[in-house]
């Protein structure tokens, strides 16, 4: 509807401003006002997101071979940065998910992944959080 000169941008969302394909600037939820046939506007939702990691067999450190399925929540921070820099934000997080859950369980013996779960899952959402501080999303717990 921006093409009309108005976006209506919902509490949740926040709308990043293209005018000419040059970033202009970050709206507010409400009612918002664009000049029309310049500016596009592109709405991010802030909101968390559940994505489930797919099931992937790992080899532990012991050889024992388990399965693994996960689950990742995460939420955009900067709206600008999760457009410009990210191609596809859901596959970009949806691997180093993976790529993570994958490398800190096969660190582990089979004992340390049954009785550490805890331990496991902090290490891993620490591992991204530093690999994402970059990234426009952070992880949550």
């Amino acid at each position: 509807m921006s093409f009309l000169g108005m976006a209506i941008i919902r509490q949740y969302e926040r709308g990043v401003v293209f005018r000419l394909g040059r970033v202009r600037e970050v709206k507010e939820p409400g009612l918002r006002f664009v000049i029309p046939l310049v500016d596009r506007v592109r709405k991010v939702s802030l909101r968390t997101v559940t994505m489930p990691i797919q099931s992937q067999q790992i080899i532990t450190r012991d050889n024992v071979s388990i399965g693994v399925a996960a689950v990742a929540y995460f939420r955009r921070v900067d709206p600008v940065r999760s457009i410009v820099a990210i191609e596809d934000v859901e596959s970009a997080i949806n691997e180093i998910a993976q790529t993570t859950v994958r490398n800190v369980v096969g660190r582990s013996n089979l004992d340390r992944v049954l009785a550490e779960t805890e331990t496991l899952n902090e290490s891993i959402k620490t591992i991204l959080d530093v690999t994402t501080e970059r990234g426009a999303w952070r992880w949550s717990s």
